[in-house]
């Protein structure tokens, strides 16, 4: 078991005091369940698959596409032609 010396400023001093007092918990105890549901939080959010992530993004029919792939080449033949003011 470690021992840690924890610097608080006064908005977590109140918060750490505010849930001492509502749960009779000791200071470690309080800090201790602060810590475990932090970490679950955490690891729960960092173990998103990049699925998940792509499964999120609404990008719509077609996405950001201008063509549909079929037609890719012609687009692409199109926009140097236009760029070149041809």
């Amino acid at each position: 078991m470690g021992s840690r010396t924890v610097r608080l400023d006064e908005e977590a001093e109140r918060a750490l005091d505010d849930i001492r007092r509502a749960t009779d918990m000791s200071i470690s105890e309080a800090l201790k369940r602060g810590l475990l549901a932090l970490r679950d939080k955490v690891l729960e959010q960092t173990t998103t698959s990049p699925w998940e992530v792509y499964e999120r993004i609404d990008l719509g029919p077609g996405g950001y596409a201008v063509t549909p792939s079929q037609d890719a080449k012609k687009k692409v033949r199109d926009a140097i032609r236009d760029k070149q003011g041809r």
